[in-house]
């Protein structure tokens, strides 16, 4: 059976693990071929446990597995020379791009006060300014094809807000922003451009000392802690429900959506 995504091209950012690789798998299982990048090395500051090279070869595996094309390199979203040589030789080598995934960010859980410029500075370079970069950089391939989709990955605290990240919430909400102004400028050359909002997502980004960083913010302000509890007995979604919502806004089931911020959260959003 033919996927919905036959013959398309998407380039993915933070591809090596998690909901990059989930959304690299089900385009290509849906019939896309797949550009992706990711840092696959450390980053300072964050508690959990770093993407590697050996996870995005895994990736690159799981792709080939389903019979199509993979290209890839290790890239950091916020260099964006390295990202326009890479996203332009590969699309040469493809042929066209179709869909954009700005998948790639980073979570630090701190108190307001104990926020370092570092902590927030970081976060604005991967969170807001590696999205930006990603859209730059695929935006003008979709013009010159005459159309695509473009999707951006907020989160639950770029609706509403997280406590004990003051900084991510910002980069969350900057995203939520630059969707709706993608969306409004590159409409007339047929780009829709949609933003995803997972609330709690089963991935490695709650391995190494993430939990115990969440757990000591939380007892800095009980009543704060139980904000995002979703109404559905599900505490965490798997990356797999991410990427197919990620799919539905890729392909032309959702081709009159454009400026949505889909909520993937199991009502984390509202209490």
């Amino acid at each position: 059976m033919t996927g919905k995504l036959e013959g398309k091209v998407a380039f993915i950012t933070g591809a090596a693990r998690g909901q990059g690789r989930a959304h690299a798998i089900k385009l290509a299982q849906e019939g896309a071929d797949i550009i992706a990048i990711d840092l696959a090395g450390p980053i300072p500051l964050v508690p959990y446990d770093s993407s590697s090279m050996e996870d995005l070869q895994e990736t690159v595996r799981l792709v080939e597995a389903l019979d199509r094309r993979i290209l890839f390199e290790q890239v950091d979203v916020r260099d964006l020379d390295a990202m326009r040589g890479f996203v332009d030789s590969s699309v040469a080598e493809l042929g066209h791009l179709d869909i954009v995934v700005a998948n790639a960010g980073i979570c630090i859980p701190a108190t307001w006060n104990e926020t370092t410029p570092e902590m927030f500075q970081t976060t604005m370079d991967i969170n807001v300014t590696g999205v930006w970069n990603t859209v730059m950089v695929g935006a003008p391939h979709l013009v010159t094809a005459g159309g695509g989709s473009i999707i951006l990955t907020s989160s639950y605290a770029g609706k509403k807000m997280q406590p004990f990240m003051v900084h991510y919430t910002a980069s969350k909400h900057a995203v939520t922003g630059m969707t709706r102004a993608f969306a409004a400028e590159l409409g007339k050359h047929s780009i829709r451009v949609n933003s995803v909002h997972p609330g709690a997502v089963n991935t490695p980004m709650g391995s190494g000392d993430m939990i115990e960083a969440i757990t000591r913010t939380n007892a800095s302000n009980p009543a704060l802690a139980v904000m995002g509890t979703p109404f559905l007995p599900v505490y965490s979604a798997e990356a797999e429900d991410i990427a197919n919502a990620v799919a539905f806004l890729a392909s032309d089931d959702a081709r009159l959506i454009t400026s949505e911020h889909l909520s993937i959260d199991a009502g984390s959003q509202y209490f």
